[in-house]
């Protein structure tokens, strides 16, 4: 896996210029407002996984326009809480899978909060949330469904459904809504990001080699899919340039994360040619509050993978007990073993 973009001096010393529409944030304030006013309220089914220190149920949760969407949320059994919590969003094409397939940070000691994608659930695990927007004349995959306009696009509806289903974990009695952490790998980073744009008072964010960032850039030199979707798409649609690109301005993470206030433990790999470093960087330099970032110079797309989840839970649990993490800067990692 050769470096296929920046190098890593040139990703610090980057300054992004990315193009804002005037109205992203009255775009989304009118989405979110009209969210929370549809749907019923949250479900809870207890599920039997067959585990004796993980509790675990079954969560649908009012999304885009009330839609349900689906999720796992994991308890540390016989735990009192309010609990720390993770919400955790999925990378691109996997769903939520089985109930008793991630139990990491519930056995870390807190809730845990699973969100299903919806569409998706081809890859890696299966999903139980549909997309219920028609497609037609986009390339298979997700960037380009309904990229003709902001109010169409799918990832105006998937980042609604996070930012409900954050809200749901908030207000949830076993969770302490001042200590919630979003995180997520690859499209759950990106999600993530938007997130802590559009949710305040979030005590920390996790994106880990995140997608959908600086979109523009990442369609025209990536190496491998899901961004290959668009230029696949404007192959075609020659005439469509600019109406693509600034419909997906409107779900840009790095765009969001630029809102963002909650400190935040960035991850990204620098042989990476599906989320290509240089515009994860652009996230991790426009984002709004303070930042930590581990690099793994020598990683592809799979970043840090477990390395990285051990210095996740430090990072946690440190944020956790203290008004935030200690402050390590930019940690390039060279040996797996220091991640």
């Amino acid at each position: 896996m050769p470096l296929t973009d920046l190098t890593l001096a040139e990703c610090l010393a980057l300054r992004p210029d990315l193009d804002e529409p005037a109205d992203l944030d009255a775009f989304w304030a009118r989405t979110l407002r009209t969210a929370r006013a549809a749907g019923a309220p949250p479900r809870y089914t207890l599920e039997d996984t067959g585990l004796t220190q993980v509790t675990t149920y079954d969560v649908t949760v009012p999304g885009f326009a009330g839609e349900p969407v689906r999720g796992w949320l994991h308890l540390p059994a016989g735990a009192e809480g309010p609990h720390g919590c993770v919400v955790e969003f999925l990378g691109y094409g996997r769903g939520r899978g089985l109930p008793h397939e991630q139990v990491l940070w519930a056995n870390a000691g807190y809730a845990h909060f699973i969100m299903d994608t919806r569409g998706q659930g081809w890859s890696t695990a299966a999903g139980a949330t549909p997309d219920t927007a028609s497609r037609h004349g986009d390339v298979p995959g997700f960037l380009t469904r309904g990229v003709d306009s902001p109010d169409d696009h799918y990832y105006r509806r998937v980042h609604t459904d996070a930012v409900r289903f954050t809200e749901a974990a908030r207000v949830h009695p076993a969770v302490d809504p001042d200590r919630v952490v979003v995180t997520g790998h690859s499209q759950g980073g990106g999600i993530a990001l938007a997130v802590a744009g559009l949710v305040h008072g979030l005590a920390g964010v996790m994106p880990d080699t995140p997608f959908l960032c600086d979109i523009r850039r990442a369609a025209l030199i990536a190496g491998a899919p899901p961004y290959t979707e668009i230029a696949e798409y404007l192959s075609l649609h020659r005439d469509r340039v600019e109406t693509v690109f600034t419909t997906l301005s409107y779900v840009d993470a790095a765009l969001l994360a630029a809102r963002a206030t909650a400190p935040a433990l960035f991850s990204i790999a620098m042989m990476d040619a599906v989320c290509p470093p240089s515009t994860c960087f652009a996230a991790y330099h426009l984002y709004g509050g303070a930042k930590d970032l581990k690099v793994y110079e020598f990683n592809g797309h799979e970043g840090g993978a477990g390395h990285h989840r051990r210095a996740q839970l430090a990072w946690v649990r440190a944020l956790f007990s203290t008004s935030r993490p200690a402050d390590p800067g930019v940690s390039t990692v060279h040996d797996p073993q220091l991640a």
